[in-house]
């Protein structure tokens, strides 16, 4: 891999420096990620770049036996592909999952878990509640992804913790349980990937 000229720090450095933390403070790491790939920010052009680190990052979860947190902004069938063909770890986490219900088939069929930000709440967002009803209440979890993607009714105000009684409210109503027990089910789940 070759990085821009402004890097201070090789890839293979930087992946050895990864290991080297996560053996050493195996309480403090918990994940390796967000990894993943974003052709948003990038386009094509570092498309197969992005596809290595990401192999290296799947490669080292699994070795170390570390849930993987993904980031996948316009690159979903990128990243399934990749994960398809070199095998996921056990515990794979879409980080602020986007992608639509065919998607949610494919996380379902392979134990992937989804976490849901804000944009579970938001109305045109049919194809994100339905992959949560897919995977089940056992794979979902919440996140704020701060500052970012706050849940209606407050969306384009700054995010936070204080938030996330709305994602579970929306997450709620799409399995037709109270609150508490969606919140529950997700303290369960983020135990099981993360051991937290």
């Amino acid at each position: 891999l070759k990085y821009k000229p402004h890097h201070d720090v090789s890839f293979d450095d930087a992946l050895a420096e990864v290991h080297r933390l996560a053996l050493a403070y195996p309480h403090q790491v918990v994940a390796i990620g967000e990894t993943g790939m974003d052709l948003f920010r990038t386009g094509e052009g570092a498309k197969e770049l992005q596809r290595d680190a990401f192999r290296e990052h799947i490669a080292l979860a699994k070795e170390l036996n570390l849930p993987m947190q993904i980031h996948d902004r316009d690159s979903h069938r990128e990243v399934i592909e990749t994960l398809l063909a070199d095998g996921s770890p056990e515990r794979t986490v879409f980080h602020s999952y986007s992608g639509g219900a065919e998607m949610g088939e494919i996380a379902r069929d392979n134990g992937w878990y989804l976490s849901f930000s804000g944009t579970v709440s938001y109305k045109g967002n049919d194809g994100i509640r339905e992959s949560a009803r897919l995977v089940g209440l056992d794979h979902i979890m919440v996140e704020t992804d701060a500052p970012y993607l706050t849940p209606m009714p407050y969306r384009g105000r700054t995010n936070a913790p204080y938030m996330i009684p709305y994602t579970l409210t929306a997450l709620a109503d799409v399995f037709d349980l109270h609150v508490a027990e969606v919140a529950r089910a997700t303290r369960r789940t983020t135990r099981t990937v993360y051991g937290v």
